[in-house]
């Protein structure tokens, strides 16, 4: 590690971020500057099944309860249960919380304080994947809309992104949403994700894991294709700052290097390298990343 990265990682940290990772064990927070992997922790013993960023911190989905971690200090956390119970899947939508029970049911609360009020009568489908306001189900994505859900199609739905064009992974192929959902890639697919920087109605960063494990980004020309992926097993969550992070489900946190690919867009596998780190934590699920500024301004 050279002596500027260093000192982004380990001392000050202005332009770092962290990431925190959903594992069987609990969430790990890893701190990580450019393309390098820094020190990382343990911040929360539970059994995680989801989290999601939010401006101070991030909101876990645990088989107990739904809770949100936020920063008080340089190594400290508050940790403040909400009362919603076991929960599979959680998402932050502006200045909103949600959140989904193993049995469908999906609610939402204020981001600071409020109650959880339920957004539909019954339970919709088994919940897969929640990001903004898009939500993946069994039986197809909904949508919050007005209080309420609405269904806008598909079904078997692994994941979904919300960024820019929303887009979902399914058993039946990738789809964008446009006049109707078109589909991208004809494959079963497991995982999607895009630059949530994009603006609305475009998608520059963008990439998705099929069923079998292939990793697959939008290149500039607007198609799909295979790219080089990290070496110890499937990506199961992608994020997106100043390159791309992915994490497998054996635990393994990985940057696509900065020098190679700052964009993180170019389909082909010439000169691509992933610069990764083992967590030693199991049954990883997802990770969410925090600008390290957003989590320590007061």
């Amino acid at each position: 590690m050279d002596s500027i990265e260093e000192k982004r990682v380990y001392g000050d940290r202005e332009g770092a971020l962290e990431a925190y990772v959903a594992s069987a064990l609990g969430v790990v927070r890893v701190r990580v500057a450019g393309d390098t992997v820094g020190e990382f922790d343990l911040c929360a013993r539970c059994t995680t099944r989801d989290l999601a960023a939010t401006t101070d911190g991030v909101v876990v989905a645990t088989d107990e309860d739904v809770i949100i971690l936020e920063r008080e200090a340089d190594t400290d956390h508050t940790t403040t249960e909400t009362g919603f119970g076991p929960a599979v899947a959680v998402g932050v939508a502006g200045d909103t919380l949600l959140a989904a029970a193993p049995d469908g049911t999906v609610a939402h609360r204020p981001a600071v304080g409020g109650d959880w009020a339920p957004l539909a009568d019954q339970s919709i489908a088994t919940v897969r994947a929640i990001d903004g306001e898009l939500i993946g189900t069994d039986s197809g994505v909904y949508r919050v809309h007005d209080g309420g859900l609405d269904h806008v199609g598909l079904t078997d739905v692994q994941d979904v992104s919300a960024a820019g064009v929303p887009l979902a992974a399914t058993d039946d192929g990738l789809f964008k949403l446009g006049n109707g959902w078109m589909d991208c890639v004809e494959a079963p697919m497991a995982v999607v994700g895009a630059d949530p920087a994009t603006e609305s109605g475009t998608l520059t960063r963008a990439h998705a894991v099929t069923a079998d494990g292939r990793l697959l980004a939008l290149g500039t020309d607007d198609k799909w294709g295979e790219m080089i992926s990290p070496a110890d097993g499937p990506v199961v969550a992608l994020e997106y700052g100043e390159t791309v992070y992915a994490v497998t489900e054996q635990g393994t946190f990985c940057v696509l290097a900065v020098d190679d690919d700052p964009n993180g867009d170019r389909p082909d596998q010439n000169g691509l390298e992933w610069r990764s780190r083992s967590l030693g934590v199991p049954d990883v699920t997802g990770f969410a990343v925090v600008p390290f500024s957003s989590a320590t301004d007061e």
